[in-house]
């Protein structure tokens, strides 16, 4: 039985991630930030990671802390001080954490960290993986200071950093792309030939357990290993929904209606992820294929 703390345990990869490892009977310390009203509940410490205060004896004798706090990127526009609000939300809690492990005396537990592989950017043409550098653009540099707060802790502590690709869930990538289908409004999002990283909610799961049980340190992809573009995904949800797949979307009305820095690094950034650490580890998806994970996606 291992004991790990989690921050950002309320969201909808770490309530899953919480009942996983419950389930195979860890045990689980959720950090909850003081006046939430979640102090008192079983499994729970509190922290304030604005005010950067985290008592390091919380972290004492837990074999990993893993932190999975962020401002959703969907919302939109990206204001200057919505940009701030992402990335404070991902800065101050990693930053917080680091400090108690720094504070700790003795053995620390490990860190993993959450980030994204939006730290890529847009590289049309590449087959990235976890040696490929940071690329351009504001997600890729959040991307990148979101996991540089998280290696300030490599002195003291072993560090993973989970660059997740976009969910495919029901709550995530499909919740606008449903009833817009549904509607008979689906249809290519600019060229629709921009390669598209995802994972399902389970294997994102599975693959943080599997990062935390092999020992995986430094960065590792989480993301299907199918190589999917926009297209692709769109007429499958339509074939599946028995909607129809034709009604465009250029890339300038998705510039001028969302802004250009959501429309170029969430529709139309064309990013080849592989998971080539999680592959070279012996991770095995449960569902590897876009047909497979739309089956389980829309039944659930």
């Amino acid at each position: 039985m291992s004991r790990v703390i989690i921050a950002g345990a309320s969201g909808l990869i770490g309530s899953s991630l919480v009942t996983a490892l419950k389930d195979r009977g860890d045990e689980v310390v959720r950090l909850v930030r003081r006046g939430s009203g979640g102090e008192s509940s079983p499994g729970a410490a509190t922290w304030d990671p604005s005010a950067r205060q985290l008592d390091p004896s919380v972290l004492e004798g837990a074999d990993a802390v893993i932190v999975l706090n962020g401002a959703s990127i969907a919302r939109i526009p990206w204001t200057r001080s919505y940009r701030r609000t992402l990335a404070v939300s991902r800065r101050d809690p990693v930053r917080t954490v680091v400090t108690a492990l720094h504070a700790m005396q003795g053995e620390r537990p490990r860190l993993l960290s959450a980030s994204a592989v939006g730290y890529y950017g847009s590289r049309p043409g590449e087959r990235l993986t976890e040696t490929d550098p940071a690329g351009t653009g504001f997600l890729a540099g959040l991307c990148e200071a979101w996991e540089r707060e998280a290696l300030s802790a490599d002195d003291v502590t072993d560090v993973s950093l989970l660059r997740t690709a976009s969910l495919l869930d029901q709550d995530a990538l499909l919740r606008p792309l449903i009833p817009l289908t549904l509607a008979g409004l689906a249809g290519p999002l600019g060229p629709g030939d921009q390669v598209l990283p995802w994972i399902t909610r389970e294997d994102e799961v599975r693959a943080i357990l599997h990062v935390l049980d092999a020992g995986l340190t430094g960065p590792v992809n989480l993301t299907s290993p199918a190589r999917t573009t926009f297209d692709e995904l769109g007429r499958e949800v339509a074939g599946r929904l028995h909607r129809p797949y034709w009604l465009p979307v250029p890339a300038p009305l998705l510039r001028a209606t969302m802004g250009r820095g959501p429309a170029e690094g969430l529709l139309l950034a064309d990013a080849d992820v592989r998971p080539t650490a999680l592959e070279d580890s012996g991770f095995t998806f449960r569902h590897p294929g876009l047909g497979s994970a739309l089956d389980a996606a829309l039944t659930r």
